[in-house]
Formats: structure tokens, sequence, C-alpha cells
């Protein structure tokens, strides 16, 4: 049976004492402002004090103005809030990064960000274009600029106030090795996919060593096939501890030693995914020892291209039409872009 429920409010701590990262977070990627406004005020009312956002999202101004409502309305205080944004990648260059930053300070309505992530360590020309290709439409990569100089870039943000922490995201071990080794200020986070068909254990490890905080983001699985919330060990313990599929998923991650995002515009789904607590040692043994599947969902890693961020001229409403998981099932969102899309 479950023990004491104590995920929902647990907090990581961050390198170089910058205070603590809430291990459960509500990623902000939903294509319909008015959608996206609502998800974010009830994820603030459910508990949520993580927001995750992006430039690239689109949302950042949508996220702003909802909490600073949640402030005025008394719902939430800044304090009690971890804010994450990050720098797209037309923004590589080191003259590019502060007045980025600083756009979507703006569009936060904020003084500072907790944590500024590159968004990939890959560079795009610089420039208002966030999705270059060529005539051949292939992605344009920008050689002029090496991912350590952005970071040089983003440890001067922190020197001025402008985010507490800095970190990186889509990024492989290896990269992120050749950063740790010449950082006067080492990443603090480090997001990357990551759920039981994509474990990243070696990285997880890497990152305890440093000091880093791994966040998962997709810790569902992005609702596409193969479906985590549809894999046997994970359904057949979700029976026993009367929980549903996507709370045990989602529990292993911040057990394990994860952060992790979700997103949703269902208020039912949002309840349900900060609804978590602890599992049991043995299921966390079957869930090492016994899922066999792995893949990844995401090839950004490889390309610098988000595979879930939609273009803008297919932004859509996203509905959340999946109906509340069965506490005894696989309950899951569609096979593509999932309802409950954990990004």
């Amino acid at each position: 049976m479950f023990l004491s429920n104590t995920l929902r409010d647990k907090r990581i701590p961050l390198a170089y004492g910058a205070g603590a990262i809430p291990a459960i977070g509500f990623g902000t990627l939903i294509r319909d402002p008015g959608a996206a406004k609502q998800a974010i005020k009830t994820a603030l009312e459910v508990g949520f004090r993580h927001l995750d956002s992006a430039e690239l999202y689109g949302t950042e101004d949508i996220a702003g103005h909802a909490m600073r409502e949640a402030f005025e309305a008394g719902t939430v205080r800044r304090k009690e809030m971890f804010v994450t944004t990050k720098l797209w990648n037309n923004n590589h260059r080191p003259e590019r990064v502060g007045p980025a930053l600083e756009a979507s300070l703006h569009r936060l309505q904020l003084d500072y960000v907790d944590c500024y992530l590159i968004h990939t360590p890959f560079a795009f020309p610089p420039g208002d274009e966030q999705h270059p290709k060529d005539e051949h439409d292939q992605v344009i990569y920008d050689t002029g600029v090496t991912l350590v100089e952005t970071w040089r870039a983003m440890e001067s943000l922190v020197d001025e106030g402008g985010c507490r922490t800095i970190g990186l995201s889509d990024i492989r071990l290896d990269k992120l090795k050749e950063i740790v080794a010449v950082a006067r200020i080492k990443p603090a986070v480090v997001q990357v996919e990551s759920h039981p068909y994509l474990p990243e254990w070696e990285l997880l490890d890497f990152c305890h060593e440093q000091g880093i905080v791994l966040q998962a983001f997709a810790p569902l699985g992005h609702g596409m096939e193969p479906r985590v919330t549809e894999d046997p060990v994970i359904t057949a313990i979700a029976r026993r501890v009367h929980k549903t599929p996507a709370q045990v998923a989602l529990a292993w991650a911040v057990q394990r030693g994860t952060a992790l995002l979700t997103t949703s515009t269902n208020p039912d789904r949002i309840r349900e995914n900060f609804d978590i607590s602890p599992l049991p040692d043995d299921a966390l043994r079957e869930m090492h020892d016994n899922i066999a599947t792995t893949v990844r969902f995401n090839a950004v890693v490889e390309t610098g291209v988000p595979g879930f961020v939609p273009p803008p001229r297919e932004a859509s409403t996203s509905p959340d039409d999946r109906p509340p998981s069965p506490r005894q099932g696989g309950g899951s969102p569609s096979p593509h872009r999932g309802a409950n899309s954990d990004l």
C-alpha cells in the first residue's frame, strides 16, 4: 500500500545554494490562449508551484497574466513559485542572450526567473525567424557560435540577477559533460525527455554526482505509441495500489530522484497528476527490472527541433477530451498528440 503522501510537496535542492525546485511542475505549452490561462489557473489552485515556459511556446504572456491574477487573489505568493523559461535557438549569440531574457521577463511580468534554460544545444542563425530552413526545407544552423560561448553569457545573467539559476534542455550526456567541465556556474537543472521507456539512468547518475537536478518532460510518453500508461507492469501496480497508471509513472519519476513536468487542460487530469503518493519498494523494483520497452518519442536531441511543439500555423485549441483514468486500468490519450500532453 501507499506510504504517507509526501511527493506532491517535495522540493529538490539546487546547486550552489540557489534554493529548491518543486519536484512536480506544470508545463505551459498549450496553444489555445484561453485554455492555457484556465489550465495554469487551475494548476495553481490545485497546488502546483512550478511553471515551465519558453519563448518558443508563445505562452509566456499568458503565464504572466495568470500568475499576476493568482498573486493578486492571494492564491499564491511570488516567493512560493518557481518559474522556468528558456532561451530559443535563434538567440544563442552572446549579445542576444540578455535581451532574450529581458523580453521573457517582460512577457512573464516578473523581475527574475528561478531558472533559465538553453532550450536546445543547437544554434540557429540570429534573427526573428524561429524555424529557419533552406530551399530544400532543411534546418539552417548557426556555426558562428559555440554552446560554451552561449553558456558564458548565461552565467552573466545569474551575476546580474535576471535569473537565479541556469541550465540546459534537450541535451545528451556528452554535451552536458563538456559544459560541466568548463562552467564557472554549473547547470542547476537539465531538462530532457524521460519516462519508464526512456529512464536515462546514466544521465541521471551523472546529474546526481554533479548536484544537478534532472527534470523529465513527457513523463507519461506524451500519449504516443507504445503507451506508457498501458504497460502491463505499470497497470498491474496501479491496480494493486489503487492509483491510475499515470500516477504510478509520475510517482516513480519523483522517487528515483527526478523532477517532472506534466501538462493538461482537463481540470480532473490536472488534479490527478498532482495527487501522487510514494510507491512501495517492490513496485519500484518491478518497474526497474521488468519494463523492457525502450523508446524515445522526441528527436529534439538530434536536431534541435522540438517534436512536441507545433509551428504557429498548426496552433489549435488542443482540447483535453480524454475522460479521467479509471483507478484500475490503462486510460490513455490519443496515440499521437495526447490530451494529457506531458511536455
